[in-house]
């Protein structure tokens, strides 16, 4: 999960995500215990998003990040132009 990703969702969408991370990795430590784990890899990546939304948390609980509030939704896109899309030389 990336950076970016994170700052989409609110607090509550935050710790049920953090939640589910938290039992994902608990059931994959049982299974590298019974050597059924198809991919070791996991295990780091699981651990690196619960550290990266634990920080975005507690950033926001110190006054250094705003998260997004439940009601508020994600700044729209604006409409591209027409000719936009063309490379710049």
């Amino acid at each position: 999960m990336k950076a970016f990703e994170l700052q989409e969702k609110t607090k509550d969408e935050l710790k049920d995500l953090l939640a589910g991370l938290q039992k994902e990795l608990f059931n994959l430590r049982v299974r590298r215990i019974a050597r059924e784990l198809p991919n070791p890899l996991r295990l780091r990546t699981i651990r690196r998003d619960i550290a990266r939304i634990k920080t975005y948390l507690r950033e926001e609980e110190l006054g250094k990040r705003k998260l997004m509030d439940a009601k508020k939704t994600a700044p729209k896109a604006k409409p591209q132009k027409k000719g936009d899309d063309r490379a710049k030389k």
